[in-house]
C-alpha cells in the first residue's frame, strides 16, 4: 500500500474547467478498464433489481420510490473501487478487480468504514421519515397493488406528499454530498480522520456552493436516469461517475503552478 501524505489538502475552489474536465478523465478511465468497473458496477445493478424485486413481490411499491430517492446516498459508498481505479491509473499502476478489491477491503480497518456508517444511518433515517411522510398524507389510501398505488400518488394528496417528501430527500442529499464529494476521496487518498475529511469536505462545498451544486444535481440526474432501464444503465454511470469524482478531487488538491 502506499504511503499515505498526512492531515488534509488545502482544496483550490472549481472552475466550470474542472467539473468538465473531471468527467472526461471520468470516461477516459471507464474506456482504459472497462472489465473492472463492471465488476463493481454489477453490485450496484443487483442491488437495485434485488430492491425493486422485494418492493414488487411484497406489494409495497411507495419503498421503492424512497429506496430510488435515497440510492444516491448510499452510491458513495461502492465509489472507493471506483476511485482506487483512476489512483492506479493515474500513477500507472496495475489495474484488475483482484488488486482493486483487496485494496478497498484493507480500508474496512480505517477511516472509511465511519464515514461510510454516517452516509448508511442517514440513509435509514431517509426511509424512517419518508414512511412518517407517507403515513402523514396518504395513510388512510388503499395501497393493495403496482395500478393503485400509482393512482394514489397522481392525487392531490400524493402529489403533495412527493413534492414535500422530495424536498425533504433533497435535504438528506445535501448534507451527504457535502460530507462525501471531498470526503470520501481524501480518506482514500490521505492520512486523515473522518472527522477532518468531513469537515474540509463541509469547508469546500461552502466556499463555492453553486458550483457544487451544480456539480450534485449532474451527478444526481445521471444516477437517477441510469436507473430507469432496470438500473442497467448504472454499469456505465456508476463507474463514470466515480472516476470523475475521484479526478476532481485530484484537480482541486493539486497547487496550480
Amino acid at each position: 500500500m502506499k504511503t499515505r501524505s498526512h492531515g488534509a489538502p488545502v482544496l483550490r475552489t472549481p472552475t466550470h474547467n474542472d467539473f468538465l474536465s473531471a468527467l472526461s478523465l471520468g470516461w477516459r478511465d471507464f474506456r482504459a478498464s472497462p472489465l473492472t468497473d463492471l465488476a463493481f458496477a454489477s453490485f450496484f445493478v443487483v442491488a437495485g433489481l434485488l430492491m425493486m424485486w422485494v418492493t414488487w413481490a411484497t406489494g409495497h411499491t411507495f419503498w421503492l420510490i424512497l429506496a430510488v430517492m435515497g440510492f444516491p446516498l448510499v452510491g458513495t459508498l461502492g465509489a472507493v473501487g471506483f476511485y482506487e481505479v483512476s489512483r492506479r491509473q493515474s500513477v500507472r499502476e496495475a489495474v484488475s478487480f483482484g488488486t482493486v478489491f483487496r485494496h478497498a477491503w484493507a480500508e474496512r480497518g480505517g477511516q472509511l468504514p465511519w464515514l461510510s456508517a454516517i452516509i448508511v444511518v442517514t440513509f435509514m433515517f431517509w426511509f424512517f421519515l419518508g414512511h412518517m411522510i407517507f403515513a402523514l398524507f396518504l395513510g388512510l389510501s388503499t395501497m393493495t397493488n403496482v395500478s393503485s398505488s400509482l393512482d394514489v400518488f397522481l392525487t392531490t394528496q400524493g402529489m403533495t406528499m412527493l413534492a414535500f417528501g422530495s424536498a425533504v430527500g433533497a435535504g438528506f442529499a445535501v448534507f451527504v454530498f457535502a460530507i462525501t464529494v471531498m470526503g470520501m476521496p481524501m480518506l482514500l487518498d490521505r492520512d486523515v480522520d473522518f472527522v477532518t475529511a468531513m469537515l474540509a469536505s463541509i469547508r469546500a462545498v461552502a466556499r463555492a456552493p453553486m458550483a457544487f451544486l451544480g456539480w450534485g444535481i449532474v451527478l444526481a440526474v445521471i444516477t437517477l436516469l441510469a436507473m430507469v432501464p432496470l438500473f442497467l444503465g448504472l454499469f456505465v454511470a456508476m463507474p463514470v461517475l466515480g472516476h470523475a469524482t475521484w479526478r476532481l478531487y485530484a484537480r482541486l488538491s493539486t497547487p496550480v503552478a
